[in-house]
């Protein structure tokens, strides 16, 4: 025991040591002068005479302190998956490798940060917002005193303390809004100088020119990493890696494949050429990207979503919403979002690109989706099921207008479609009967768990069959099935049904 005490001790006596003359190294560089040259540079894209640039007088890392701060990655990366011999070691591609980010809020701000920190050659950072008070809450670097500068110069000056030799790291700052007009873009997409684009990482929050960033590159078959959706929600087990099909329950997901499908059409229209094989699938062309993940994977929140846009004010309303928008027809209304989220997804971005540029891709496992088979299955039951009561209480109802009895009960349509079955399965009652705690594999439907209200997400609860069949058996006995159920049990189904907030996600 002592002499494996005292090797241990010798070892961190030793770590101690070499971490101090490191780091007095690195002071002793540093701070030769007595503090950093502020100084505006001409970079690839606008800049702003009032945010300038910070340039470190350090121009050189020495090769021994840039190893060590990648000592951890180059460990990771050290063997790598592929294969070919002449390809170089992980850590070498990262380290010539050149990162094109697009969108430095919440979200393309963390993923810049480490892929800086990994090691990332080139990176042009484009973002035409500023940091604003509101940003701070999720902003991956912004501080008090950045609010009112540029992203792009906020998180290079950032990313240039870090690591402040040049040639170590390119950033390329590009303070401009990508539009999708080549003429208003000019250059802002082109390939690095010497090179070409690695990965391309998607960060944008708005449709259109998230769609468009899209097609670009995908028409050029260059690697896209994208971000869905990250307002409105906070559950982090809930985040996927998946092709853009398959990302489900992300408002932003579908409006996207809607405008990619939108804009192959009319490609599709112009040329005389078909976008599908008959299938939905598409037909070969930059528009297969949708369906293909080696092309454009997304990271996406299958959670539904649970907090509603702010409401507009009655400012807005009266000053005109025109007026309250960063640019022309961007949002007006505010997301609500929990900081970590965008961290989250950002952090997972950065994790796919880097593990990719350093030959060692993992392979994301699929969010678990209800079959289609059992979806359908339930929505057809609960449907008959709701058909055949409005049947019955027909001759009961106020007035042949009404949607209600005489004895309050609610009778019509149901209010949700399969895709909510599979939301009300999967995520609000997590495959298993709200009242006895049976799992799938059991006979699970939905029932309508207050009668008095229509057959919608917040009102249908899962149940197996006996505990269903005391339920309606109540409900005929009683007038209110939920007056059989334990107490706590009916608390707990109320405090989860609460959480289902109906038309979030139509607004995203």
């Amino acid at each position: 025991m002592g002499d494996k005490w005292v090797s241990q001790s010798g070892a961190f006596t030793l770590g101690l040591v070499t971490g101090t003359i490191v780091a007095s190294t690195l002071l002793s560089l540093r701070w030769k002068s007595s503090s950093p040259d502020v100084t505006s540079t001409q970079h690839h894209g606008e800049t702003s005479d009032n945010a300038p640039l910070l340039q470190n007088r350090v121009h050189h890392l020495p090769q021994e302190i840039r190893s060590e701060m990648l000592s951890r990655n180059s460990l990771y990366f050290s063997t790598s998956n592929n294969t070919s011999t002449d390809n170089p070691t992980g850590m070498s591609r990262i380290e010539t490798s050149s990162v094109l980010v697009v969108g430095l809020g919440g979200v393309g701000s963390h993923t810049a940060h480490m892929l800086a920190r990994a090691g990332v050659r080139y990176l042009r950072l484009i973002d035409f917002d500023q940091v604003t008070l509101s940003s701070l809450n999720r902003h991956a670097v912004a501080t008090l005193k950045d609010v009112g500068l540029p992203k792009a110069t906020v998180l290079s000056n950032f990313l240039r303390e870090i690591c402040p030799d040049s040639d170590r790291l390119v950033l390329d700052p590009v303070i401009k809004m990508f539009t999708g007009d080549k003429e208003k873009d000019g250059t802002m997409l082109d390939d690095p100088p010497g090179g070409a684009w690695d990965i391309v990482i998607d960060a944008i929050d708005d449709v259109p020119t998230k769609a468009n960033l899209i097609a670009h590159f995908a028409k050029r078959g260059v690697r896209v990493i994208s971000c869905m959706g990250a307002g409105g929600k906070a559950d982090p087990t809930r985040v996927h890696i998946s092709d853009l099909r398959s990302a489900s329950r992300d408002p932003l997901a579908t409006a996207v494949r809607q405008k990619l499908r939108l804009m192959g059409k009319q490609e599709a229209k112009q040329s005389g050429e078909k976008i599908t094989d008959g299938s939905g699938i598409s037909n070969k062309g930059w528009l297969s990207c949708i369906d293909d993940d080696s092309r454009v994977a997304v990271v996406y929140s299958s959670e539904k979503v649970v907090a509603k846009l702010a409401s507009i004010t009655e400012e807005q309303k009266e000053e005109g919403l025109h007026n309250f928008g960063a640019v022309d027809n961007m949002r007006v209304r505010v997301l609500p979002v929990v900081g970590t989220m965008p961290a989250i997804m950002g952090q997972t971005l950065a994790a796919m690109a880097v593990c990719e540029l350093g030959g060692k891709p993992f392979s994301p496992v699929g969010a678990e989706r209800v079959g289609r088979n059992v979806r359908h299955r339930l929505y057809q039951h609960l449907k008959q099921r709701e058909k055949n009561l409005e049947e019955k209480l027909k001759p009961m109802l106020k007035s042949p207008d009404s949607n209600y009895t005489t004895n309050g009960v609610y009778i019509g349509p149901i209010q949700i479609d399969p895709d909510d079955v599979e939301y009300l399965m999967a995520e609000l009652w997590r495959n298993r009967c709200a009242l006895s705690g049976e799992r799938l594999g059991a006979s699970l439907e939905l029932f309508r768990w207050d009668k008095t209200l229509p057959a919608a997400p917040n009102n249908l609860v899962l149940m197996c069959l006996k505990a269903s069949q005391k339920f309606e058996s109540d409900f005929e006995a009683l007038g209110d099935g939920r007056k059989g159920v334990d107490d706590e049990i009916r608390r707990k189904v109320d405090a989860r049904l609460a959480t289902c907030v109906l038309g979030a996600e139509d607004e995203y």
